[in-house]
């Protein structure tokens, strides 16, 4: 989701306290680093999901201006150095430059392609290939969505199920967990609202767990916050990874779980610089305490 409406002055001050280092609060150990990717390229920016394989190098993205970015983290020990950028178009050649139809939120590998969430025109999409693109069944929810609040989050799990989660949509409160099994969505489960945190990316790990990246909007910034979600055998179980102070990072909106060679579970993430030149994108690293990267039931 693009908050240009509401970001345009209130996201200078937090720029101006994280390069000054004045944001606040220490880094927690479970911290791994970040790294800022700018590209001369027309229509760059704007990224609002994210999906990497298993080898915590080769990603897909999206933006918000409806295109398809692909390419490689460049690693040394593990950490991001550079980004080479293979691919960026438009999602689908033919779109036309209108708001309401491109606005792409987030990214989800499957075992056969790629599948892409939309807000404003509501709809999740399926690329194959080079083929066109195939929209994906619709649940009834769907058409409650408000415009700027639909489905902001996708991932799919060991057994490539889809799930989505919308941004401001909530079920008594909650927001909701939709699994595409076949042609149909169900609601497998609902997360409660913490601290005014809001979904902004999914993605599951290697240990089978959902890892639901959120985020805050307080006015002078934004707030990021990873939390666990996995189903046990009392039920589902649910547990904060980490939580960011007001203006730590820019807009984290896309988020991927994966092992690194260390044998920890790490979250890529990469945030929204509204296309504006005070903000960045921004490619940000923590581990998950080895606490909590366990299995809890085997599927």
């Amino acid at each position: 989701m693009r908050w240009r409406s509401t970001i345009a002055i209130g996201a200078i001050l937090p720029v101006i306290l994280t390069l000054t280092g004045s944001a606040g609060e220490p880094f927690p150990e479970t911290y791994m680093a970040r790294y800022t990717w700018q590209e001369s390229t027309s229509e760059f920016g704007g990224f609002s999901g994210l999906d990497i394989a298993a080898n915590g190098r080769d990603f897909v993205a999206v933006t918000d201006r409806g295109f398809l970015a692909r390419g490689v983290l460049m690693r040394d020990d593990e950490q991001i150095i550079g980004v080479k950028l293979d691919h960026f178009a438009a999602i689908e050649p033919s779109q036309t430059t209108e708001k309401l139809d491109n606005d792409a939120e987030a990214v989800a590998i499957g075992a056969d392609g790629i599948y892409i969430s939309y807000e404003q025109d509501h709809r999740v999409i399926h690329l194959v290939g080079t083929g066109p693109a195939l929209r994906s069944p619709t649940h009834p929810d769907f058409r409650l969505f408000p415009r700027n609040g639909g489905i902001e989050a996708l991932a799919v799990d060991e057994k490539g199920l889809l799930h989505a989660l919308p941004e401001r949509f909530r079920r008594g409160g909650a927001f909701p967990v939709y699994r595409l099994d076949g042609s149909e969505w169900s609601v497998i489960t609902t997360l409660d609202p913490v601290g005014g945190f809001e979904p902004a990316g999914a993605s599951f790990g290697p240990d089978g767990a959902l890892y639901v990246l959120e985020r805050a909007f307080t006015g002078y910034g934004f707030r990021s916050r990873v939390r666990r979600v996995i189903e046990t055998d009392q039920g589902w179980r649910d547990d904060e990874v980490f939580r960011s102070p007001t203006g730590r990072h820019d807009n984290l909106e896309g988020i991927a779980a994966w092992r690194d060679e260390d044998g920890h579970i790490r979250l890529t993430m990469i945030s929204d610089d509204n296309f504006f030149f005070f903000q960045r994108t921004e490619f940000v690293e923590y581990t998950v305490p080895p606490e909590l990267a366990i299995r809890h039931r085997t599927p």
